[in-house]
């Protein structure tokens, strides 16, 4: 069986259960993370839940791009970085959120913050509920 690559190349390491994954955060971030775990539940509770390299994750969708590269990735993910966390949003677009989460940092399908209280709850919502919306669809890029 093949080691599971984590992002960057590197071997993910760390706990493999949701509950445990967010009992291993720091006092500061698990409280926040756990607040936007119970979010994403919420907003999008038919989504499975689940630690795929090492991040916490929802769903799953399969892709396909024009070099006839294909796979399976996480709808939603979350990561607790040394500077920020992120919520990656798999393949939506996040610029239409950009407006409603200007103390957020935006890039490719990943929105990351300083502390959830800097970001528009709502707008989150809204990026819950449309990369949820890709759970168990082909996407092709």
């Amino acid at each position: 069986m093949a080691t599971q690559q984590g992002m960057y190349g590197q071997t993910p390491t760390g706990p493999t259960d949701p509950d445990a994954w967010l009992a291993a955060l720091d006092d500061v971030r698990r409280p926040q993370l756990e607040e936007l775990d119970a979010r994403i539940r919420k907003v999008a509770p038919g989504l499975s839940r689940y630690v795929d390299r090492g991040f916490l994750s929802y769903g799953r969708y399969s892709y396909r791009g024009r070099s006839g590269r294909s796979g399976e990735w996480m709808c939603l993910a979350l990561a607790s970085n040394k500077q920020y966390i992120s919520l990656y949003a798999g393949p939506i677009g996040l610029e239409p959120f950009a407006p409603r989460l200007p103390k957020a940092n935006l890039g490719r399908g990943c929105v990351r913050f300083k502390r959830l209280s800097d970001v528009d709850l709502d707008a989150l919502d809204e990026v819950i509920r449309a990369s949820a919306a890709t759970d168990g669809q082909l996407i092709i890029a």
